[in-house]
């Protein structure tokens, strides 16, 4: 009789064994699928590449709002700002223009805002350092009599990255409608 209660006991126990060790090779098995398809991500050449197009947009927007907003009452602070958001060429044009131009500002008593509504990196050289963006904004200027007018645009930007960060090296009106570039 003990013999007939210990085989019914050794029954019971083997389906519960058998299921434990199913869901063992069950959860292995996604931890390796989970595991493999982790490093494939984080290996993946095309989420380096994101990241570079990510900040090449980021900052480009960002340059280009910080290119189209300055305040006569803080007129150097954001000639300052103009010039660390730029390099090359450009870079050395508004450096060389700031003392004529920070004249006209203060005389004019002028504050101008913007607010970029959107923004697309069209073109990106992750191994050369290049990138370029269309960024749309909204640049609100206040007259010293108070007045503000709003004006719509598109500018196209190129980016140049220096030591690890971007910065505009040129930047221009995008077309608009029928207008040719040529």
């Amino acid at each position: 009789m003990e013999r007939a209660v210990r085989l019914l006991h050794a029954g019971r126990f083997r389906p519960l064994l058998a299921l434990a060790l199913a869901l063992t090779l069950v959860a292995g098995g996604f931890a390796a699928w989970a595991g493999q398809d982790w490093y494939r991500a984080a290996h993946d050449e095309r989420a380096g590449y994101a990241a570079q197009r990510d900040a090449a947009l980021t900052a480009g927007e960002q340059a280009v709002q910080n290119l189209n907003t300055l305040d006569h009452r803080e007129v150097d602070r954001g000639l300052n700002l103009w010039e660390s958001s730029t390099t090359g060429e450009l870079h050395e044009q508004l450096a060389d223009g700031s003392k004529e131009f920070a004249a006209q500002v203060k005389e004019a008593k002028t504050v101008s805002t913007a607010r970029v509504l959107s923004g697309a990196v069209t073109e990106l050289d992750d191994r050369a350092g290049r990138a370029r963006v269309l960024v749309a904004l909204r640049v609100t200027v206040e007259a010293a009599d108070g007045a503000k007018s709003d004006k719509d645009s598109r500018m196209l930007g190129e980016l140049t990255r220096t030591d690890g960060r971007w910065k505009l090296s040129a930047l221009g009106q995008a077309p608009v409608g029928g207008t040719s570039t040529g």
